[in-house]
Parts: C-alpha cells; sequence; structure tokens
C-alpha cells in the first residue's frame, strides 16, 4: 500500500495497531523542534516543500501570532507515514507562557523526541517538559540538533543529560565533524556513516566509517551493547564471546529499555541543515512503544470509584480522553481526544461521565496543523478531531453510557499574572465575554473573573507573552475591541495559625423567613498543599442536605479571600457545629452562614499575602555576571548557583515576579544585549511584612498588586 493509500484510508485501519507511533517533540524555546518537524513531514511525503520558522512558513506554526515571532503557541498535530508505521505528531511549544499545551500532549502520547542544542545543552525549559514528560511515564529518545553550530559538543551535552535529568543516555550516534565541518553521523550500532544530498537532504547516502572516528564509534557500540546486555543477557555474552550480533537485536534489546523509561538513546543532526532526521525517524519506529506496548488502560467506575481496565484494541468498547479544546474558523468548537480503545464512528453517540451527558459526533477529522480530513471511522490508537461535542471539555473521558469509566485527568499550574480588561463601547460588551469565554474554554491556564469590589473583568495567565497573545487573538479572531490595564501579579492569600468561627444567617428575604448556624475550625496546611473540607456534624443538628451547601459556601469565600480578593490556599477545614430550624432554613441561608463562617475563621487566622516566586536563570559573558547578581538581589532574589560555562555563566536564581516586570529590557541594558534569560514559575511565598507595608518600593498600587 502506498503512502497515500494509507493516508487516505479511511474506514479501516491503515496499519496494525502495533505499528502505530504517537509522539511528541518537545524541548526548551528555540532547540528546533518545528524545524525536526517540518523536515519529517517533507522526508515522509506529508508535504512537497519545507517550511521554514524564520520564513513564517512552517506548516505546525500556523498561528499569525505563531509566525509573527516564529515560536510555537499551540500544540499542533498531524499523522505521517514512515515505512509502513503511522506517526501521529505533536509539535509542542517551547515557552514556559504555554506549559499547558505540553502537558495535556504529554498525558496522551506514547512517546517523545526530547531535542536539545548541541550549543545549549539541557536548558530550563528541558528540565520542565522532562518533568512533565517523566510524571506521564513518556518514553523518549533524544535528538541533539543544531550540531553545526559553533560550539556544539555532543558529549558536554550528554553529559549534561546525565547530570540535570538523571536520565541514562546511550549514545547510538557519532558525529562526523562539529560546527561547520559536520557533514553526517555515523550509526554505531550498524557501523555505517551517513551523508545527506540533494537540494533537501532527502538522498541519504551510506558508506564507510571514517579512519578518525573508529575508536569513538568503538567506543559508543560497546556502551550500547552494555546498555541493551540489560535486557538481553544472552547479547552481552555473545558480545564477550565476540560472536556476530545482528544491528536488529541490539534495538530489540535498547527497546525494552525505552519503553520501561530506563533507557534514553541519543542521535544527533542538524535539522536546519538537512542532517540526520531520516535517521531519527527510524529510531522512532525501532526504540518508541506502540499503543500495545503501553498496556492496559486504568480509571475509574464514576460512581463506585472501583478501578476499573479496559484493553487496548479496535474491538473493544470506546474509551477516549478529551485533552485539547480549539476554536476552527471553519468547523466550531473542535476537540482533540486520544482514542485507546475501540472504534468512534461519525454520528455515534458517546457519553461523557463528568456531565452525565450522551453527545452525538457529527464529525470525525484527522488533524494536520490546521487543516483536517474527514473520516467515517477513528480507530484505537489515533488522535482525531472531533466536532459536534458542547460540553465536553479538556481532561473529560468520552466512552459508552452501558460501560462508563473515568480516566485520570490532568492537572494544570495555577496562572501567576492577570490585568483588567473591559470593552471599548458597549456594542463590544457581548462580544467581549463570549470571546473570553471561548479562550478560557480552550486554555485551561487561562483564567478570568470579575472582581466583587470594583467590577472590573480580571484575566489571568502564566506570563506576560501569555496574555499578549489573548488579547491580540481577541483583536484579530473575534473582531473584538477592548481596553487593558497593566499586567499585575495573581497574588495568593492563607492563614498562619488556627482559628474558629461562627456566624448566624437570619433574615427574611422575599417575605421568607431565612435560618442558619453555622461554626468552622480552620488550621493552616504546607505550602501547596491545597485545601481541604470536612464535615462533622451530627444530623440531629443540621441535615445532610445542607452540608453541600455549607462547603460551597466555604469554597465562594475562599475565592476571594480576606486581604484584597485573591484567593485563599492551603488550609483545612472542619464544620464543627450549626444549627437549623425545622421551617426556614434553606440551602441559601446555609451557603451563606458557611461563607461568613468561613470570613470570620479567616480573620481570626492571621491572614498573610502570598507572591509568586518564579525561577529565573540567566545565561551572562563572565564580565558582566557580577551586574547580573547585584541586579537579581535588588529585585529581592535570591542567587541559588552560578556555573560556568563554555561560552557564559548560567545563573540561577528565585525572584518575585512582582519584581520581574520589564526584566528583559532591563538585563539587555545592563549587559549591552548579550544576556538572555528564562523565567517559568517556582512556588508562591509570603510577602515580607515591609514589602506590604511600603507599597510604593514594591510597586503594589493596590490590593489586587496593579504593576506600574
Amino acid at each position: 500500500m502506498s503512502k497515500k493509500e494509507l493516508a487516505h484510508e479511511s474506514s479501516s485501519r491503515a496499519v496494525p495497531l502495533g505499528s502505530v507511533r504517537n509522539i511528541g517533540i518537545m524541548a526548551h524555546i528555540d532547540a528546533g523542534k518545528t524545524t525536526t518537524s517540518e523536515r519529517v513531514l517533507y522526508y515522509c511525503g506529508v508535504n512537497h516543500k519545507i517550511g521554514e520558522v524564520h520564513d513564517g512558513a512552517a506548516t505546525m506554526d500556523w498561528m499569525v501570532q505563531e509566525q509573527e515571532r516564529g515560536i510555537t503557541i499551540t500544540s499542533a498535530a498531524t499523522t505521517c507515514y514512515w515505512h509502513d508505521h503511522a506517526i501521529n505528531i505533536i509539535d509542542t511549544p517551547g515557552h514556559v507562557d504555554f506549559t499547558a499545551e505540553v502537558e495535556r500532549s504529554l498525558r496522551v502520547l506514547d512517546g517523545a523526541v526530547a531535542v536539545f542544542c548541541a550549543v545549549g545543552g539541557v536548558q530550563p525549559q528541558s528540565e520542565t517538559v522532562w518533568r512533565q514528560a517523566r510524571r506521564h511515564k513518556v518514553p523518549a529518545v533524544a535528538f541533539i540538533n543544531k550540531m553545526d553550530r559553533i560550539g556544539a559538543e555532543m558529549p558536554r551535552v550528554m553529559a549534561d543529560i546525565k547530570e540535570k535529568l538523571k536520565a541514562n543516555p546511550v549514545p547510538v550516534h557519532v558525529p562526523i565533524g562539529e560546527e561547520d565541518t559536520f557533514k553526517g553521523v555515523v550509526d554505531a550500532i550498524s557501523g555505517k556513516a551517513y551523508t545527506f544530498t540533494g537540494d533537501n537532504g532527502e538522498t541519504v547516502v551510506e558508506g564507510p566509517v571514517p579512519d578518525e572516528l573508529q575508536k569513538a564509534v568503538q567506543e559508543a557500540y560497546e556502551a550500547a551493547i552494555e546498555a541493551a546486555g540489560d535486557y538481553d543477557e544472552e547479547l552481552l555474552d555473545a558480545y564477550l564471546g565476540e560472536e556476530g550480533i545482528a544491528p536488529e537485536r541490539i534495538w530489540a534489546a535498547l527497546r525494552v529499555g525505552v519503553c520501561k523509561g530506563e533507557l534514553l538513546p541519543v542521535l544527533c543532526g542538524s535539522s536546519l541543515k538537512n542532517k540526520g532526521v531520516q535517521l531519527l525517524l527510524d529510531a522512532v519506529v525501532a526504540l518508541l512503544p506502540s499503543p500495545l506496548d503501553r498496556g492496559t488502560i486504568h480509571g475509574q467506575n464514576p460512581k463506585t470509584s472501583a478501578v476499573l481496565e479496559a484493553a487496548i484494541g479496535d474491538d473493544q468498547p470506546l474509551v477516549a480522553l478529551a485533552f485539547k479544546v480549539a476554536r476552527d474558523p471553519f468547523v466550531g468548537r473542535l476537540v482533540y481526544a486520544r482514542i485507546y480503545s475501540g472504534e468512534l464512528n461519525r454520528g455515534s453517540k458517546v457519553y461523557n461521565p463528568r456531565t452525565g451527558k450522551a453527545e452525538r459526533v457529527a464529525k470525525v477529522m484527522r488533524m494536520h496543523a490546521n487543516s483536517r480530513e474527514e473520516l467515517e471511522v477513528a480507530h484505537s490508537g489515533e488522535i482525531v478531531g472531533l466536532v459536534g461535542l458542547k460540553e465536553v471539555t479538556t481532561g473529560d473521558t468520552i466512552c459508552p453510557q452501558g460501560k462508563p469509566i473515568v480516566l485520570e485527568s490532568m492537572t494544570f499550574p495555577e496562572p501567576v499574572i492577570s490585568m483588567a480588561i473591559e470593552p471599548k463601547s458597549t456594542a463590544d460588551r457581548d462580544k467581549l465575554v463570549e470571546a473570553l469565554g471561548s479562550l478560557s474554554d480552550e486554555d485551561p491556564t487561562f483564567q478570568l473573573r470579575v472582581d466583587s469590589e470594583t467590577g472590573q473583568t480580571l484575566i489571568a495567565g502564566m506570563g506576560e507573552l501569555h496574555l499578549e497573545i489573548i488579547r491580540d487573538r481577541l483583536i484579530r479572531e473575534f473582531n473584538v475591541k477592548a481596553n487593558s490595564g497593566k499586567p499585575q501579579v495573581a497574588y495568593r492569600e492563607s492563614i498562619s495559625r488556627p482559628a474558629t468561627g461562627e456566624a448566624t444567617f437570619d433574615r427574611v428575604m422575599a417575605g421568607t423567613a431565612q435560618f442558619a448556624r453555622v461554626s468552622i475550625s480552620i488550621e493552616p496546611l504546607d505550602r501547596g498543599a491545597g485545601t481541604s473540607i470536612r464535615t462533622r456534624l451530627p444530623k440531629k443538628s443540621v441535615p445532610q442536605e445542607f452540608h453541600t451547601s455549607i462547603e460551597a459556601g466555604i469554597m465562594d469565600a475562599a475565592m476571594t479571600g480576606i486581604l484584597g480578593g485573591n484567593a485563599l490556599v492551603d488550609f483545612k477545614v472542619e464544620v464543627i457545629g450549626g444549627e437549623a430550624h425545622p421551617d426556614h432554613s434553606t440551602e441559601i441561608a446555609f451557603k451563606v452562614a458557611g461563607s461568613m463562617a468561613f470570613r470570620a475563621a479567616a480573620q481570626n487566622a492571621g491572614p498573610i499575602l502570598l507572591e509568586p516566586i518564579m525561577k529565573l536563570e540567566v545565561s551572562a559573558p563572565e564580565e558582566h555576571v557580577g551586574d547580573v547578581i547585584s541586579d537579581v538581589n535588588a529585585r529581592r532574589g535570591q542567587v541559588l548557583n552560578v556555573e560556568a560555562e563554555p561560552t557564559a555563566s548560567m545563573i540561577t536564581a528565585r525572584v518575585p515576579l512582582a519584581e520581574l516586570f520589564g526584566y528583559a529590557t532591563a538585563l539587555r541594558s545592563l549587559t549591552r544585549g548579550r544576556a538572555h534569560h528564562t523565567m517559568e514559575p517556582s512556588h508562591f511565598e509570603q510577602v515580607p511584612p515591609e514589602v506590604r507595608g511600603d507599597r510604593k518600593s514594591t510597586r503594589l498600587n493596590s490590593s489586587h498588586g496593579y504593576i506600574s
């Protein structure tokens, strides 16, 4: 079957499930993820022309904002075929502001390609995405890109991987030359050298190993044999007995280690110069797991919470996970789903255990970035787009109504920055509300709320760039004219000591008496522990049906906090007392009483203000290190480490977000444009009393923390 026939097969499975690879391409920003993806699509025959990121023509960076900035903002999915294997690829963003795109993509993938810059090595966001991959137990292969750049050094990057990622790198490639002399790679396992010719490196030329690389290739071969020997004992014996070992046997043994997440095979090349990508595709097919290798799916019964297992296969009941919601200008609301088991037909009814409702799938689509191909049926192991699901959102399980199952959902970081936004005219008000609701539906890290004190609409996200993109999309995609304030820190509140509180709600509303009395105790939890609410009331004091209302009132009060409208976090509440009236108690009365009791207890519990702390990494020339450190200290930062690298020094620090607005401009001025930085949310810490007391010096312009 030709690639064209494979690509357009829609009613029956195009390739066996064991020949499917669901992979993501992940890395630090500017390591070459999208450039690598473009070469993959070209060599697989999907594209007839290579789209370059720097020209704004990359297939996978289809958004206008991505093309203008030369970065990936949203994860794009596509399908291609290599050696009779179907490869579903998700190209993920590298910028920390869009980490949710990486999180939800890795949740549904079976394997990943971790791309590292041959000069920069393991950079900050490389560590972040690696942690995300480990959390979801996603096996990976490493591709050291940009081997043609000045300062490229594969052994140093491998040492970096071992030290910073605590991984077990296994070299399977040896570069032929480095920097401007880089021209190809040697596959140490097969003992063959490969160079790439043609206008776009499409012709792979096989040749002997250069004499000067014989020793390096032998060392890499022995390292691969040693690693593979842990998964095939006879293989190591055969090597020690000087028997010939087929390369396929070594690959098979390495694959076992990769699928277990214990080995990280390392390849190298230069995607921009069209060298090594075909061999990377060979490694994806040979080393990364298929859906069958990942084993059975585990979930829960939505009613009993009992653990359930679901087998993989087209002949099994449907089990799918919605991992992304997008707005498509042609088909409307588009739900991206990974089908773990069973088949999904166009027009079929599916069940959502979260909502308890069934919905009809109007269309099933195979996605290629922002273009699509309609399918009659999608099979297990596929990643597809679904049209017609109005209430399915990110993290929902899709299954048959008769066999409900809930898969583990996803967790996303809390926003750390917010800003006020308002329509320019009354005519834009409804359009703004609708647009913000649509964007919030798409992005779990984008939140909006109305400030109860000022009536302002506040939108919150992961960073300045995140909010800038949101604002840009409002104008371009939704044609909404709106004014926005300056970005502000998304503070949190907590408590410092245990306390109790009591409240009585006894009023006449709309001619009806309402009564409820609630007593609670509250105590602080460790930072990042979240919230916990327990109701311990005798049934005689407060009937069971009002318990949920009390808890809802507590959560509502916690959302607006005590000090200034910020969410209150990291606490444990116990409802310890209460009183109901046989005729006048209502759900509303107990909800209000619960809220009032919580506020009274929190006021007595020593409320504190928490601010987001960022992990800041600055790469600066040696002569500017002192200036950068002094500036970090002046921003209330704490320098954790200074590490000398070949071309610069890496300064790692933790700095309050409130002190980092406009940092990029300040750093350029401080180092004459020779330093660059990355930052990501680390944790929340209490705002020092002297800072809260001196708002002017800390640039806090209100209880909401507006940045001036």
